[in-house]
């Protein structure tokens, strides 16, 4: 049992490879942010995480005001909040990319595109990842605005990214189950990805990915996400995680800047918020579902944690969903 695993169980990941491109230099892509891109990538969310991945050649990424990311083949550079970027290599080209090139290039698929200078030749594949925003930030919130790691260092790696190219060179959106695999593959790189960044953190690093790496706050991390309605305290979380009730809270300080017990607290609710949404269960059942022993608790906790009591905020949720669906 591992942190994120149990994490990923509940934040359900849905992706697609959606941009195959071979461009020689000079040549300069830019990516609009997730307010815009979620719209045409994934509708009905409302963010999503951008990724990119250099099977040939090499170039560099970078944030509008941000330094250059160098990329080298089976390198993945990752924009996990969804900012605007550029993807480029060589200098003096004009930038291509707008909202009308981007519609463009999603409405012919996985149709391989050749762009550029003529100079060196750079391939890429693009591809997104969607989740549900409130328990994605449990995990993004520690992430920077842009990382990359290198898959091709190992056999795992290097298997998953020539399944990549294999899949996006041989892909006919006619064919039954193409979607799926691509969906699946973009999955699994986005996660690999993550595992790889969590092996790859100084000991200094804050934030939930950091946490989950810790041996002892780890094992905190997967029982609550296992068995979040278990009536835990501090004494149980400790035995299980193998550490001292005091140190494991200033471990958890250290790497969450939160208490265990608030940090679970906080992740019933938004598991509540979650079902509230997605099943049509009523708030008592969810309530206990969560971990709460009454609705009447489960009410007063989550009003003060959203400002809305359970069913004004199921019903203003439904009411933005029809919004964004006749938008």
């Amino acid at each position: 049992m591992d942190a994120l695993s149990e994490l990923l169980k509940v934040v359900k990941l849905d992706g697609a490879i959606f941009y195959n491109a071979e461009f020689s230099s000079p040549w300069c892509f830019v990516s609009p942010g997730s307010r815009i891109l979620a719209p045409l990538l994934a509708p009905g969310a409302d963010h999503v995480i951008i990724y990119h991945l250099l099977i040939e050649g090499r170039g560099a990424a970078r944030l509008k005001d941000g330094d250059r990311v160098p990329l080298v083949a089976g390198d993945i550079v990752v924009f996990p909040h969804g900012d605007p970027h550029f993807v480029e290599n060589g200098l003096g080209a004009k930038a291509l990319g707008d909202q009308d090139e981007l519609k463009r290039v999603l409405s012919q698929g996985l149709k391989l595109v050749k762009l550029g200078g003529g100079g060196e030749v750079t391939k890429f594949v693009c591809g997104y990842m969607a989740c549900d925003p409130r328990l994605g930030q449990m995990f993004l919130a520690g992430l920077p605005s842009v990382f990359k790691v290198n898959i091709s260092n190992d056999a795992a790696g290097r298997w998953l990214e020539h399944s990549i190219r294999f899949a996006v060179s041989e892909n006919d959106a006619s064919s039954a189950g193409s979607e799926a695999v691509l969906a699946k593959l973009s999955e699994a790189l986005f996660v690999e990805t993550l595992r790889r960044y969590i092996a790859l953190l100084p000991d200094h690093q804050t934030g939930w990915l950091a946490g989950a790496k810790d041996a002892g706050v780890g094992k905190a991390l997967a029982v609550m996400h296992r068995y979040p309605a278990r009536p835990w305290t501090i004494s149980d979380l400790a035995k299980e995680s193998g550490l001292s009730r005091s140190i494991l809270a200033e471990r958890f300080r250290q790497y969450l800047g939160d208490s265990p017990m608030a940090y679970l607290t906080r992740w019933r609710l938004l598991l509540g918020a979650q079902m509230l949404t997605t099943t049509k269960y009523g708030v008592a059942q969810i309530a206990m579902e969560v971990g709460y022993e009454s609705e009447q608790a489960f009410n007063r906790a989550f009003k003060r944690e959203f400002d809305l009591p359970p069913a004004r905020f199921r019903k203003e949720a439904r009411l933005g969903g029809e919004n964004r669906r006749i938008n």
